[in-house]
């Protein structure tokens, strides 16, 4: 598991299938996230799509969303589902202030919470989800209409968010519609990781095929000198 504290942002890129899998990673992807952008924010795919995912990725990182359940009860069973794909990490939405009671994660896949940032989500929600057994958090947007995650989140507030992550152990993550634009700002907050789709697909279309070449110029712009001195 990366190290929380470090100031290293790493490049999650969410992919439908192996073979998206297998361009993010030769085009730079630190962490190689399965998700279905047909099925809204946090899709599932199904187990043995992630498991093909897992198998094309390499030494890189994997994580596979498990869903949006209504309750801890549900989550649990979502997260069963995908808990013996080998994949690295499981993200499963959450809803700030939810009760955790019930609450089944998976024995050896640390499980990532995801907070919606249409729900306001900030930094006095970190300590609930590390004593729920969460290994870390993020920070995405429900609707897929255009709007980005800072045009409903501030950058102070979502400083005091990956701030909190950091001194609860927690990896944090930012995502939400983001451009190749939106790195410089996002990374001196230190998140562990900024998360793409439809920044790095062609047209901006989420729904359609990545682009190597945006993958490319991600990385690129991540590993850059003012980014890794941030």
């Amino acid at each position: 598991m990366p190290d929380p504290s470090s100031s290293r942002v790493r490049l999650l890129v969410s992919v439908r299938d192996a073979a998206e899998a297998a361009l993010a990673r030769d085009g730079g992807a630190d962490l190689i996230d399965g998700k279905d952008p047909e099925r809204g924010a946090l899709g599932a795919l199904p187990a043995e799509t992630v498991r093909a995912i897992v198998a094309v990725s390499g030494d890189r990182l994997t994580s596979a969303v498990a869903g949006e359940p209504r309750d801890a009860a549900e989550a649990s069973d979502c997260l069963a589902a995908l808990a013996g794909t080998g994949v690295g990490y499981l993200k499963i939405a959450w809803a700030p202030g939810r009760d955790a009671t019930g609450l089944l994660l998976p024995a050896g896949t640390p499980v990532i919470a995801v907070l919606f940032a249409e729900d306001g989500p900030d930094g006095a929600d970190v300590p609930g989800l590390a004593e729920a057994g969460f290994s870390g958090a993020m920070i995405d947007t429900r609707g897929k209409d255009g709007r980005r995650l800072t045009d409903h989140l501030d950058l102070p507030r979502l400083a005091g968010f990956t701030a909190a992550c950091r001194a609860h152990g927690l990896l944090s993550g930012l995502a939400g519609s983001l451009r190749l634009d939106d790195i410089p700002d996002l990374a001196t907050l230190r998140p562990g990781y900024l998360g793409f789709r439809g920044g790095l697909c062609a047209a901006a279309d989420r729904t359609g095929r990545l682009d190597p070449a945006r993958i490319a110029e991600a990385a690129r712009r991540l590993a850059a000198p003012r980014v890794a001195a941030a």
